[in-house]
């Protein structure tokens, strides 16, 4: 991949040298075109793959020996490769503008078509989940490649009292493309449309959020005001979504007889529900000296009685307004990650050089950043809606800690380099962590080193405080749901309550706030996926400190951890640095470094 395809992203800054050149994907590592041969290729050979592998192996998987079983397995993971990959370039070029209604047919054939084919194989699951324990030990006893998958079969296995028929979950598999993914689409092509009209001027989602964070308070009132009035204009569509969806996942959950609508998300992050339970406790418990407090001294220092909800974000007045270009952000980052480990530097180094970043805020473009892995033979590629914001050079650092992530696990390969939730979100925080810390030891005033750790503060309030507060939403709102139809005002009033208990009295709440649950994609993507954010933030502080106590060989252990993917248990992932998730006084170390933090803050004042 190249940096050969750029385009400038606002005429304004063009002149600035920063915006005018930022990157852009190549896809071409994935495949060359939507009707390149490569691709076709790929699709025959799903097809054919798909009906062998039921052919040869359904209602046989009990009969096989451990190298039989082992070239099964094996056959499987090259067939989710393909079709990961396929999805992967349909996906990636769908939400690079997901207003080309070329782009969105592309992706849904894909989708559908990969459903079809891939629906003989829901056998699988389902048979292997009927393995007597006793035989499948046996066979991993016999055999150390097909034992190196069992954290695999483990979390397939932690299944299976939830398992429906074979006809049922066959049925579930083809009817997807209709259910949920179709509801997801409705969601992003709504969410990318929403133009608001701000000064005159019409923006998209992406640019009216960025206006919360202006210097201008007039501004970020005027774009809080636009965002409220577009919501409230849509909010009954939105609430459709998510009753459709909640209620999807209720009855589906109430047959699979998972007793919580966490459930599901737990085992899958292959986390224990008491551990969740247990920092979602400890995050609420600390609300007061966490956000109340560092908001009522946000108040202060902006000379104000109560924050509106457009102060959240803004800049501090001892603030000096900065736009970071591309580059300077690009050496910010790297220079940290260097410092920490040429290892890593190296690592980050072709996301910059190939193409693996798409940076611009473009018409049509999904709003947001991520790193998508596509597939252990190929690469990662990250995305971002990059305005030159600080906070903007931290989610480059945050991005781009997934992305090393994913190039490190690549190793395990397709089946076992996928990490948990919980787990992913650790190299993204911690490349945070280090891109902060750099910054924070070069500070040269008083003035400097105070925006850096109020803005550090903002940003982990941001992740463990919201989060823990988005959990707690998506955790009323299903279980009210559960009890029947929810209106919008329903909705309205259910993400009012965790607002006001997490963001404390320094604030009034303009009306339309009620609305603002409408954009966060994790609500309708991925159901309480937000909790990660919390833990990633946990693990990373509780990692860093060993970091600065001077933990012999800590990097080499932290390579390791990245190194390891999926195919460990986050026990055993971080039992090297002497830290143990399940006990409650784990998160409290977290939570410390963020009131300290404060409390530094608060000791400039005097």
């Amino acid at each position: 991949m190249t940096l050969s395809r750029t385009r400038p992203v606002f005429d304004a800054n063009t002149a600035s040298g920063g915006f005018c050149s930022l990157p852009e994907w190549d896809l071409t590592d994935l495949y060359p075109t939507t009707d390149a041969p490569e691709l076709k290729r790929d699709m025959e050979w799903l097809k054919k793959a798909c009906t062998s592998f039921a052919a040869a192996y359904e209602n046989k998987l009990a009969r096989l020996d451990a190298a039989a079983l082992l070239t099964c397995v094996q056959e499987y993971e090259q067939i989710k490769m393909i079709a990961d990959r396929i999805m992967s370039f349909a996906g990636l070029r769908y939400y690079q503008n997901t207003m080309d209604s070329d782009r969105a047919k592309f992706m849904a054939d894909a989708r559908e078509t990969i459903t079809d084919f891939t629906t003989p194989l829901v056998f699988f699951t389902l048979e292997f989940n009927r393995l007597d324990d006793a035989h499948l030990s046996g066979l991993l006893t016999q055999n150390a490649d097909l034992a190196r998958y069992e954290p695999v079969f483990d979390r397939m296995r932690a299944m299976r009292p939830y398992q429906l028929s074979d006809e049922l979950e066959k049925f579930l598999h083809d009817q997807s493309t209709v259910g949920s993914a179709a509801w997801n689409r409705l969601f992003d092509e709504t969410i990318a449309g929403l133009m608001f009209k701000v000064a005159g001027e019409e923006l998209n989602l992406e640019a009216t959020l960025n206006l919360l964070s202006d210097n201008d308070r007039t501004k970020r009132e005027v774009a809080a005001r636009a965002l409220a009035a577009v919501f409230n204009k849509h909010i009954k569509l939105f609430a459709r979504v998510h009753n459709t969806l909640a209620k999807e996942k209720e009855i589906e959950d109430r047959w699979r007889k998972m007793p919580t609508p966490q459930t599901g998300r737990h085992l899958s992050n292959h986390v224990e529900p008491e551990v969740v339970e247990a920092l979602r406790n400890a995050v609420v418990a600390a609300y007061p000296k966490l956000s109340h407090r560092y908001y009522r001294l946000k108040a202060k220092w902006m000379g104000l009685e109560k924050l509106q909800i457009w102060d959240r974000n803004a800049p501090l007045p001892f603030e000096t307004p900065k736009t970071i270009d591309w580059p300077t952000a690009r050496s910010m980052v790297m220079e940290a990650y260097d410092a920490f480990s040429p290892e890593m530097a190296d690592l980050a180094k072709p996301f910059f050089e190939k193409g693996w970043i798409d940076a611009g805020v473009k018409p049509g473009k999904a709003p947001g950043a991520f790193a998508h892995p596509t597939v252990t033979t190929v690469h990662p590629y990250v995305m971002l809606n990059y305005l030159g914001k600080p906070r903007d050079v931290m989610t480059l650092a945050h991005e781009l800690g997934h992305g090393i992530h994913q190039v490190l696990a690549a190793g395990q390969g397709e089946l076992l380099s996928s990490t948990p939730l919980t787990l992913a979100e650790t190299a993204s925080v911690f490349g945070e962590m280090l891109t902060f810390r750099t910054l924070l030891d070069g500070a040269k005033t008083k003035a400097e080193r105070k925006t850096l750790l109020a803005g550090k503060v903002e940003d982990m309030i941001n992740t463990v405080v919201r989060q823990i507060a988005f959990y707690d939403f998506e955790c009323k709102l299903h279980a009210a749901r559960a009890q029947g139809e929810l209106t919008p005002d329903d909705i309205n009033k259910l993400w009012m309550s965790v607002q006001m208990q997490s963001l404390g009295d320094a604030f009034e709440f303009m009306d339309g706030y009620e609305t603002f649950w409408a954009y966060i994609p994790h609500f309708v993507h991925s159901p309480f996926y937000v909790y990660a954010y919390a833990f990633g933030d946990g693990l990373v502080n509780a990692l860093y400190a060993a970091y600065e106590d001077g933990m012999p060989n800590f990097q080499s252990k932290y390579f390791d951890m990245l190194k390891a993917g999926g195919s460990k248990h986050h026990k055993d992932l971080i039992s090297p640095f002497g830290l143990d998730a399940s006990k409650p006084k784990f998160w409290d170390k977290g939570i410390s470094m963020i009131a300290r933090f404060i409390d530094e803050l608060e000791a400039m004042e005097e």
